[in-house]
């Protein structure tokens, strides 16, 4: 039997991508990229697939809405018919009030620097989640998700494992504790196996797929 460490790698080796660099996000610690992963959130926070938000996260940035001063100025309109150009087409029109509603809130609050959230917060995760879900869209599992994809790039967040993130975990056999986690792949390494585990807890990966390639390996 493959042992927690090889059941870890094996998921990497399958799903080495988080969401963030799905949605072509180069993900930094700079106003950007964090803005960007904010519209993701967003997205992600509806009852919609996961694939569909990602792809409609590309096509509001292969518009040009990569900043909240970009985003606050396209039209209503232009917001709608991006999200249908990727299919998100459920909430479409309400997604596209709330990303206008979140830039001018990025705006006005953060002067369009999410590292002030950030620093307001310090290093408490519990003032970054109310932080977080301050703007339209974003209730705590949204929170969670931002700093899940976040801790790559924000250290002191390290090792963020949200609700599903664990339930990955334990359908893999693996400590569903983040200090445990952690162990297997390293505070690196963490952001992106924190993702995996979710795509595991989603569905979009195979348990015994990823349990059969640790075998192999072993």
């Amino acid at each position: 039997m493959p042992d927690d460490r090889n059941v870890a790698r094996a998921l990497l080796a399958r799903q080495s991508r988080t969401y963030a660099e799905e949605a072509g996000i180069a993900l930094a610690d700079r106003p950007g990229p964090l803005y960007q992963l904010l519209v993701l959130t967003t997205l992600l926070s509806t009852r919609i697939r996961a694939s569909v938000a990602v792809a409609a996260a590309r096509e509001l940035f292969e518009a040009g809405y990569r900043t909240p001063q970009a985003m606050e100025a396209a039209t209503w309109q232009d917001r709608v018919d991006a999200l249908g150009r990727g299919h998100y087409r459920r909430y479409d029109e309400r997604t596209a009030t709330m990303l206008g509603t979140g830039a001018r809130l990025c705006l006005d609050r953060w002067h369009g620097d999410l590292r002030r959230l950030h620093k307001e917060a310090g290093a408490d995760r519990a003032v970054l989640r109310r932080l977080l879900t301050e703007f339209p869209g974003i209730g705590p599992t949204g929170a969670d998700i931002f700093l899940r994809e976040a801790q790559s790039v924000w250290p002191d967040v390290r090792p963020y494992a949200d609700r599903r993130t664990l339930a990955g975990a334990r359908r893999l056999g693996l400590p569903a504790s983040p200090g445990d986690l952690v162990g297997l792949v390293g505070e690196a390494d963490f952001g992106r196996l924190a993702s995996a585990l979710v795509r595991v807890a989603l569905g979009e990966e195979s348990a015994g797929e990823v349990s059969r390639s640790a075998a192999t390996a072993h």
